[in-house]
């Protein structure tokens, strides 16, 4: 991946952890929570459509952003905790080139083939 791009996703990460720090919690949260939305690897274990659908929805900017926003909208903190998770942590999966699945495995993604 370019390092244009890994700049971009380290803008994201660092952006996640600033509304982390709006929001009231402990920061021991951020450190549990980050690596959470990988339990949709789950998915996998049934078959790889499964696997890439859950995969893509925990890891997808746009459900992430929504969830933020309709959490501030409703000031409902929860809410914003988790569009904040998700937004930290697909920004930081991309950094290390981990991006959305393809339905063919868990290697095929977006940003190309993991371990190529």
């Amino acid at each position: 991946m370019k390092t244009a791009i890994k700049l971009e996703e380290l803008g994201l990460f660092v952006l996640g952890i600033y509304l982390f720090n709006l929001l009231d919690y402990q920061w021991w949260w951020f450190l549990v929570l980050i690596l959470g939305p990988d339990c949709s690897m789950l998915g996998y274990a049934i078959n790889n459509k499964t696997g890439a659908f859950l995969y893509n929805a925990f890891h997808h900017k746009g459900i992430a952003v929504l969830l933020y926003l309709t959490g501030c909208y409703l000031q409902i903190e929860l809410v914003q905790l988790i569009g904040v998770i998700l937004l930290a942590h697909s920004a930081m999966d991309r950094i290390f080139g981990y991006g959305l699945k393809y339905k063919k495995g868990f290697k095929y993604t977006h940003l190309g083939e993991i371990g190529k």
